[in-house]
Formats: C-alpha cells, structure tokens, sequence
C-alpha cells in the first residue's frame, strides 16, 4: 500500500510539471505532436529510471563514506550525461526517424531539471532503493502524462479561435497554469 501510495502522489498529487513546475522546457518544445511528446517522454523515463538506479547506491555506498555529499550535484549530473548518451545511442540506431523528430530535445535531457531534481528529491525524502524506483517511475509517469496532456490541448488549440494577442506562446502558458490549477485538487488526497 505504501508503494501504491508512493507512485501516486509523485505521479499525480506532486505532478513535476504542473505542481513542482519543473521540465517545462520539453513540456512546451515537444508537446505539438502526441507522438512526439510520448517517445519524448519514454526517453525521459528510461533516463530517470536509469539515473535513480545509479545515483542513490552511489550517493549512499560511496559519496556519504567518503564526505562528499557536497559534490552530489556534480555527480550526478555526470550520471545523467552518461545516460543520456546512450539514449542517443539507442534511438539513433533503433529509432532514427523519433531521433530526428526529437532533434535538439534529445540532448537537452541531460539538462532536464526533472532527471536531477528526482534523483535529489529521492535523498531528500530519505527513500530507501526500492522507494526510489517507485517515486522515480511515478514521477517519470506524471511527466508522460503531463506530456500527452498537453499534446491534446494543444491539437485542441491549432483549430480554436483564440484571440491575436494569445495566439503562441501565451496560449501555452495560460494553458499550463490552467492544468497546474486542475491538478492542485489532488492536493491532500494523499499525505
């Protein structure tokens, strides 16, 4: 039950786009297309999922023996490079059209604050191995619902009349604090 508990509130109650308001770069750039969005999105989680399976035994069977927890970030963001690499990798060789369609996106997950910020939220929360992976795929499947989320708004926007001063990127942003306002009624459902 914990874990269940766990998975939901990182997925939906504490969403990392509309609640922590982080990865907003990709949520905006690659949400025009569901396609898109969606193997943007499994990338991603490959990525978290990945990231949290090295930095929490490297932070807690190396880093905090050794007294450097104050080099955590640097680490970290050093494993998340490294990973991000091999997605490139990977989709460059099995999946060349998503790896064109996603272009500049692609690299910009080694800089994606979500990867960091779950893989730092994990310590912060004092998770064990376990609860880490959980917390990191319900956050990973908060973002790929925020993404698909979007992507439909958005198809819903190219054929809507909106206003000329609202037409591109203020209709995004008004759009997204709307969302981000839809899902602040999650808050409390889980403690």
């Amino acid at each position: 039950m914990e874990a269940l508990s766990i998975f939901l509130k990182s997925a939906i109650v504490d969403n990392i786009v509309f609640i922590q308001y982080l990865a907003i770069c990709p949520f905006i750039g690659m949400t025009n297309d569901t396609e898109k969005a969606t193997g943007m999105s499994l990338a991603t989680t490959f990525v978290i999922m990945l990231a949290t399976a090295v930095t929490w035994p490297l932070y807690k069977f190396v880093m905090v023996p050794l007294g450097l927890e104050f080099l955590q970030t640097l680490f970290f963001i050093l494993v998340i490079a490294s990973l991000v690499q091999l997605v490139e990798f990977f989709l460059k060789k099995m999946s060349p059209g998503l790896y064109n369609s996603m272009g500049v996106y692609l690299a910009l997950i080694t800089t994606n604050c979500a990867v960091l910020g779950i893989t730092i939220n994990c310590l912060s929360k004092d998770y064990n191995f376990a609860q880490s992976l959980i917390y990191a795929f319900g956050t990973a499947m908060g973002f790929l619902i925020s993404m698909i989320i979007m992507s439909g708004v958005r198809s819903r926007i190219r054929i809507a009349k909106i206003p000329e001063a609202f037409k591109g990127t203020p209709i995004l942003y008004i759009t997204a604090g709307l969302l981000s306002l839809a899902f602040l009624g999650f808050k409390g459902i889980i403690q």
